[in-house]
């Protein structure tokens, strides 16, 4: 991950070797925040496997604080999904 920007509450993070399936997930998770102004993401191109990732909050909250909330949440959400998958076997196919 590296960000861009100049001033702590808008920033682009650019995250390498991502796709739609964190892009869309993560800002689902960060736009939740009610500090977060701004939050979207766009892919650079369809042969780049990276997205820009933008954030802007509210007030002197940096935008590093929501990012690293919103990857944090959406881990937890990945996590109670794949142990409710594991608790559940006959919901598998076989």
């Amino acid at each position: 991950i590296q960000a861009d920007g100049t001033d702590g509450n808008c920033v682009t993070f650019v995250l390498h070797d991502e796709d739609h399936t964190l892009g869309n997930s993560l800002r689902y998770m960060v736009m939740k925040n009610p500090d977060v102004e701004f939050c979207g993401y766009c892919i650079t191109h369809p042969s780049e496997s990276k997205i820009n990732f933008r954030i802007q909050t509210r007030g002197a909250l940096p935008a590093v604080e929501p990012f690293r909330k919103g990857l944090s949440d959406l881990m937890a959400v990945c996590q109670h999904v794949l142990s409710t998958f594991e608790v559940r076997p006959f919901l598998r196919s076989s």
